[in-house]
């Protein structure tokens, strides 16, 4: 019995250390390829990513936060923030009170950043740890005066091959360890936007270069020891939609120019009124049908995209595949920044490691799940955030999960064991209580006699 004992206290024990690697500082890197389409992934072939997969787990949908740009959506990712609470609502913003610019060429003043604390941040500043990041957008900010400890200027022009060997020399060789890293990449983006998402000459020939640098990812962590015990996330900031020269709204034929500021142009245009500006809205709503305009404080709820004094006064939405542009405007064959319900606009998520399972698809988690995650797999504290860590608990080997099939399954398999057991205690209870069929009083010999005489 003191045996049996022994043996069950340490199988707990063991269970509830879960994977071995755990004994050691959990490590998480989180990649991003710009513009990755969700659904490239059935329309390309990816053997490389999908051998990733297959080792570990797939979202097919990430639904992202609206704008579905770049910068908002990197940063909801490593803050779990809707755009309005980290203050990053498009790639181009201006602050009336400040009277400060920020763009894609100007975004290293912290100002725009401190409204949040990302989690190369936390990493740090809770635990001695390092963080590491190469090219992620804000990393090479001192955002809350704190840069990751390791990263990397930001240059479109730093090839992958650097960026990963980079990151990967960081997390082999630092102290504190580096137990956060980031890794960014600007395709299929940019030849998303060159080419659009329709053509498939050229796409096929940019996603398979992708799927090249994911097979070089993996076969360096590999060869750096690396593989077993790290934590990779393998995601994108949203999709990309067919562009064409026939979907085109020139704001130039409706509105004169000298009336607004425009802060933001195309797909969601940011309006700063010059003059009235009830006149300016009601001349834009009469503009086009295939578009819609809304005053901030009118912005839809679902959004979440209006509590914010970064947000303008006017914001317009063309519909999926329009284009918002002026008389000398040039046009982009393919782009993203569109309504974060559409389908185009969603990215998805590979990830593989001792925190994951193996072999294992999810439907669809939000963007702003992803941060609760990382800080989960990484013992940290989450600050106050937008995202639910319940969305992504099945992805995890840690947690207990069960789907909404097999819940069913179960409430009705308990409902049938209880009702069989409610009818086996009804029956026996009916035998019991059943009388006995009458039989005649036997008497003894002696007992003859009447009682009274």
């Amino acid at each position: 019995m003191k045996s049996l004992v022994i043996l069950l206290f340490s199988g707990l024990i063991t269970a509830c250390r879960g994977n071995s690697s755990y004994s050691l500082p959990p490590k998480l890197l989180l990649v991003s390829f710009d513009g990755f389409r969700a659904d490239y992934l059935q329309n390309y072939e990816f053997p490389h990513l999908q051998n990733f997969i297959k080792e570990g787990v797939l979202v097919e949908h990430v639904k992202n936060v609206f704008i579905t740009k770049t910068f908002p959506n990197h940063y909801s990712i490593v803050t779990g923030l809707y755009e309005e609470s980290h203050g990053i609502v498009a790639n181009s913003m201006y602050d009336v009170i400040t009277q400060k610019h920020f763009s894609d060429f100007n975004d290293k003043d912290p100002f725009w950043w401190n409204e949040a604390v990302p989690i190369w941040v936390t990493n740090q500043l809770q635990e001695n740890r390092s963080s590491a990041a190469a090219m992620w957008p804000g990393t090479d900010v001192p955002i809350h005066n704190t840069t990751p400890s390791y990263f990397m200027n930001y240059s479109s022009s730093v090839s992958f091959e650097e960026r990963l060997n980079n990151i990967t020399m960081w997390l082999s060789n630092s102290n504190p360890p580096v137990t956060f890293a980031t890794l960014y990449w600007e395709e299929p983006d940019a030849s998303g936007h060159k080419y659009g998402p329709e053509d498939k000459e050229n796409m096929l020939r940019v996603l398979k270069e992708i799927d090249d640098l994911i097979g070089d990812l993996v076969y360096k962590l590999k060869m750096l020891g690396l593989w077993e015990n790290l934590n990779v996330i393998i995601t994108s900031d949203h999709g990309m939609t067919q562009c064409s020269k026939d979907r085109l709204i020139n704001l130039d034929l409706c509105i004169d120019h000298s009336e607004y500021t425009l802060i933001d142009l195309t797909p969601v245009a940011a309006i700063l009124p010059k003059t009235n500006k009830t006149e300016v809205y009601n001349k834009l709503k009469n503009c086009s049908s295939h578009m819609n305009v809304y005053l901030k404080e009118d912005i839809p709820a679902r959004f979440h995209y209006q509590h914010n004094d970064r947000i303008q006064p006017l914001i317009l939405v063309a519909d999926e595949g329009w284009t918002f542009v002026l008389n000398k405007s040039s046009l982009k064959l393919g782009d993203h920044g569109y309504d974060n319900s559409l389908p185009s606009m969603h990215p998805f998520l590979a990830a593989h490691g001792p925190a994951f399972h193996k072999g294992y698809k999810h439907s669809t988690i939000n963007n702003v799940d992803i941060y609760p995650m990382m800080c989960h797999i990484l013992g940290l504290k989450p600050h106050p955030n937008n995202g639910t860590f319940g969305h992504t608990k099945c992805l995890l080997v840690d947690q207990w999960c069960i789907k909404l099939p097999e819940a069913i399954g179960i409430v009705i398999g308990v409902l049938l064991v209880l009702t069989a057991l409610t009818l086996l205690m009804i029956i026996m209870q009916n035998k019991l209580s059943v009388p006995q069929p009458f039989s005649r009083l036997q008497l003894q010999e002696d007992d003859d006699d009447p009682l009274i005489e």
